[in-house]
């Protein structure tokens, strides 16, 4: 008897044993950081092959001005800036030619093919001359209102708008005319995805109106009646597209219909080609500050690039190499 009951025991300590090395190996030998083999290493995505990059940044200009958010250039080289209450204007030499007060908190602006300034005032149009004076303002007629882009043509201004995920055509006058982009399903319009404060739009040198998708990493192109012309999309995590949330942030076009992307999150500026294809890059992550937002975008008559850097506080441009 008391030897059946010492192999018993033998027996229990064994199986405790075997269970608790079981134990141990499934969970207790495992580092503490494991790698997942899913996941995007950022750091190693921010590091870009230089022989991409065919441009350097040949100039900077420090604004006196708090806030800035805005950048335009006008059809003689002169650059406007916009800032938390005021704007600034500088001729193709960087030389501050004019600045005045507007008081008013501006996400986006424009200039004209007159020379007059479009702001857009978070919910409403605002237009002012050179010399500082007020001519004309109209209110975008919608709840939730965030302007975040203006396009001005001979005849038209479309405007986007980030709350409601949509783009207004307007008259010279103010008159509303017709919506583009709003989702639908028979007309093959897919609708834009506006996650964050991020929604641009541009007009090329062939006048066609040209919308950033960020939610899609998209680009479409409208009639002005809201009719969709065409489209391209390029969604990556590598150089060739775009990825995240919301991105490109802004464009504009180079005067050979190239498009001028910057993009948030991985903090970059590049150019497409006019079918949507990379073409090469403009600034890397590491010329930019972590975290760094609403890097506004102009192109002048050189081909130059100016680049709005909210978190430096500076218009920095760059030309090709």
């Amino acid at each position: 008897m008391k030897k059946s009951k010492f192999i018993i025991l033998i027996a229990v300590i064994v199986i405790i044993s075997i269970i608790s090395f079981m134990v141990y190996d499934f969970f207790g030998n495992k580092s503490t950081e494991q790698t997942n083999v899913y996941e995007y290493n950022i750091e190693d995505l921010k590091q870009i092959d230089s022989s991409l990059v065919k441009y350097s940044e040949i100039q900077q200009i420090k604004p006196n001005i708090e806030g800035i958010k805005a950048l335009a250039i006008d059809k003689n080289d002169n650059l406007y800036i916009s800032g938390s209450n005021k704007i600034l204007i500088y001729n193709k030499d960087a030389n501050l030619l004019k600045e005045f007060t507007h008081g008013k908190e501006v996400l986006s602006m424009t200039i004209s093919p007159d020379s007059e300034i479009y702001l857009g005032a978070r919910d409403h149009i605002e237009i002012w001359n050179k010399e500082g004076n007020l001519i004309n303002s109209w209110k975008v007629l919608n709840e939730k209102v965030l302007i975040t882009s203006i396009v001005v043509t001979d005849s038209s201004v479309f405007v986007a708008d980030a709350g409601n995920k949509i783009v207004y055509h307007y008259n010279l006058k103010g008159e509303f005319l017709n919506e583009i982009g709003r989702k639908d399903s028979i007309a093959e319009i897919p609708g834009f995805i506006i996650p964050s404060p991020y929604f641009d739009l541009a007009i090329n040198s062939n006048e066609e109106l040209w919308v950033a998708n960020p939610g899609r990493h998209s680009f479409e192109s409208y009639t002005p009646e809201g009719r969709l012309i065409s489209s391209w999309e390029r969604t990556s995590m590598e150089i060739d597209g775009f990825s995240g949330c919301c991105n490109p942030s802004h464009f504009a076009f180079l005067s050979d219909g190239s498009y001028v992307t910057s993009e948030k999150g991985i903090v970059r500026i590049k150019i497409h080609n006019q079918a949507g294809d990379f073409k090469c890059v403009v600034a890397t992550p590491n010329q930019f500050d972590d975290d760094t937002k609403g890097l506004d975008l102009a192109v002048d008559s050189k081909d130059r690039i100016f680049v709005l850097d909210p978190k430096k506080v500076l218009i920095r441009i760059f030309g090709r190499k």
